[in-house]
């Protein structure tokens, strides 16, 4: 039996930005196999796919990995900070408060940002052995996976006690469970059936269409979870309003 490193085995069966930048090839299809996303035919030989098949560049494509995956680490860590507002450690809107939630995730996003570019453009070289097999950079893995996690079940916690200790509800979990698990299906699309979808319609489809869709529906349904806890401090007119 062939043991496949963790890394190398991610990048095989799932659809994970960083392998963007491990491949050499600014796509996912690197040496370690696995399905090629090619996209829907068109016509004429031509395919419509994600936005990797678009922008054919690959240094666009490794830089917009960058972004992906700052983004990810820095508004993770922004939500798990709007949860430890709600105890009201800082006060909520002040300048302190806002002022270092957005040199925090700054931070985050400028240094996931170049710890990617760097690896992808080997500016420095400190990252080139992730190139090669079997594709491990601890980094990356770190900030693009566990650290996202992290901040994502901190969130859930925090807000679990808010609401059921601090303002003794219940309705607010069922937006905020719901939430967490169209994110679950959408990582399971991801991590687990994304090699199938991909294999089965032959590289037109793979497994990101539905984790995007899904957590989507995750963000849409967070925003009805904030709403269902805040709705009292909506304006509420007292006068009138000009509608019939």
């Amino acid at each position: 039996m062939v043991l496949v490193p963790v890394s190398q085995a991610f990048c095989r069966d799932s659809t994970l930005p960083v392998c963007n930048v491990l491949s050499g090839n600014g796509g996912q299809d690197g040496r370690w196999g696995g399905c090629r996303l090619q996209g829907i035919a068109v016509g004429n030989g031509q395919r419509l796919g994600n936005l990797g098949s678009i922008v054919l560049c690959a240094i666009a494509i490794a830089a917009f990995t960058g972004v992906h995956i700052g983004m990810i680490t820095a508004t993770t860590w922004i939500l798990m900070l709007n949860a430890i507002v709600g105890y009201q450690i800082l006060e909520d809107g002040t300048s302190l408060s806002v002022g270092m939630m957005m040199i925090s995730g700054g931070i985050l996003l400028i240094g996931a940002g170049y710890i990617t570019l760097d690896t992808g453009y080997t500016w420095t070289g400190y990252w080139s052995s992730s190139l090669n097999p079997p594709y491990r950079n601890i980094a990356l893995y770190v900030l693009y996976q566990l650290a996202p996690l992290i901040f994502l079940v901190a969130f859930y916690v925090l807000e679990a006690i808010l609401v059921l200790r601090v303002l003794g509800e219940v309705r607010p979990m069922i937006y905020l469970t719901g939430a967490a698990v169209l994110f679950a299906i959408g990582q399971i699309f991801n991590y687990v059936i994304s090699r199938y979808i991909c294999d089965g319609t032959a590289g037109k489809i793979d497994g990101s269409l539905f984790q995007t869709l899904f957590t989507l529906l995750a963000v849409v349904v967070i925003w009805m979870f904030w709403s269902s806890i805040t709705e009292d401090d909506w304006p509420v007119s007292t006068g009138p309003t000009g509608y019939p």
